[in-house]
């Protein structure tokens, strides 16, 4: 529990020093695309949403600071820091965020709604779909608590109907459909399988942590990457969303380990980095503290 404590409030110093604003979206996987920009992510029809990744490159003047905080508490070299205390291999588990960090949306979620739409008389510019969706999407949702209940459909019926204007039933059920295939998302880093495989080979678990509907597994079939992980911790079944601590405490529940023993790799700060912490886990920012499942592997200490 000391640990835990000293590392919560380690973390909290960092994040202190390297925060100054909100940065929109992530350079690491948005197709070539560097720089802050808005990207496609959530749990499946396209939602759009904000990170908070790639901070270090945003703004160089944070890096500064945040070497200047390590040093304050005299901690240079983190992961050696961790191996002081647990091994070689700092982590016994692995658990990775879903979209935007394992998977990306193939076209802008706005160009889907209207290209899917136009058969249905869908009007309205994509830019003008985007406005809309962005406006629906950031209003309360007050049928539920969670966002993601089951299969999600009456959250996203609701999305889709402000986006465009159009309630037809078919539409949305084609365009639900089309977010659970192969053809709508791709792995973000090409040689995850590969990575996934010498961490589970030496003998650290992997699990995803996704604020997503019931369609999650469906699309992990469909990209053939169910069987990289030892469990998935998916909102809808978990009944909590992201940041809140329950869904990590889930995951690790679901691999057999201790919060403290894993560290969470996702690409938002707010949901990611710091839910992972409140539940007591590690936690690197996807795009900033880490840019390849590659690189993550070695800060735990396997070598690929």
């Amino acid at each position: 529990m000391a640990l835990m404590a000293t590392r919560t409030k380690l973390f909290r110093l960092l994040t202190t020093l390297t925060t100054k604003a909100p940065i929109l979206g992530s350079g690491s996987c948005s197709n070539g695309v560097k720089g802050p920009v808005r990207v496609d992510r959530g749990g499946g029809l396209g939602l759009t949403a904000y990170s908070t990744s790639a901070v270090a490159q945003q703004e160089p003047g944070v890096v500064g600071s945040r070497h200047m905080g390590l040093e304050i508490l005299g901690v240079k070299d983190y992961e050696d820091y961790r191996r002081s205390l647990y091994g070689e291999i700092t982590h016994k588990a692995l658990l990775v965020d879903a979209v935007g960090t394992l998977v990306v949306p193939s076209q802008p979620m706005a160009q889907i709604y209207r290209k899917i739409g136009e058969k249905y008389g869908v009007e309205y510019s994509e830019a003008e779909i985007l406005n809309r969706y962005r406006r629906a999407y950031e209003q309360p949702w007050g049928r539920s608590r969670l966002r993601y209940v089951n299969d999600g459909r009456p959250f996203w019926q609701y999305i889709v109907s402000s986006s465009t204007g159009c309630s037809d039933s078919q539409y949305f059920e084609e365009l639900y459909n089309y977010y659970t295939t192969n053809k709508a998302w791709h792995l973000c880093d090409p040689d995850a399988e590969k990575v996934f495989q010498a961490l589970r080979k030496a003998g650290v678990k992997v699990a995803i942590v996704s604020n997503f509907d019931t369609r999650l597994r469906p699309l992990l079939q469909a990209l053939n990457c169910e069987h990289w992980f030892d469990a998935v911790a998916v909102s809808a079944e978990v009944e909590a969303e992201k940041p809140n601590p329950t869904i990590f405490l889930k995951a690790c529940e679901l691999l057999g380990v201790k919060p403290e023993d894993a560290v969470h790799v996702g690409d938002d700060r707010r949901n990611d980095i710091w839910g992972a912490r409140d539940a007591g886990c590690d936690a690197w920012l996807w795009g900033s503290d880490v840019h390849s499942f590659k690189e993550v592997a070695q800060r735990v200490g396997v070598l690929v």
